[in-house]
């Protein structure tokens, strides 16, 4: 039996430049879920602020937001739809 998906928001700000590579590696692995991507370098701070859409399972969300979290100099909060 297939889970219900969820429509949520997962954003990120990353602090580590060094990070960058992994963030978008990981989105390109839940790749088949993500409806939709903002990026917004802000230079002035030296930080990048990236939120996506993701139409999945909790759980699958859930994950992905995690190992986004884990990675060095990324925060990572996801907001699910009711």
């Amino acid at each position: 039996m297939e889970q219900e998906k969820r429509v949520a928001i997962i954003s990120m700000i990353i602090s580590d430049s060094e990070s960058v590579s992994s963030v978008n590696d990981l989105l390109h692995e839940y790749g088949e879920y993500i409806q939709g991507r903002m990026g917004l370098p802000y230079r002035e701070r030296g930080l990048n602020i990236i939120c996506v859409v993701a139409d999945a399972p909790a759980d699958i969300i859930s994950a992905l937001s995690g190992k986004l979290g884990r990675l060095n100099g990324v925060t990572s909060k996801a907001v699910y739809s009711k």
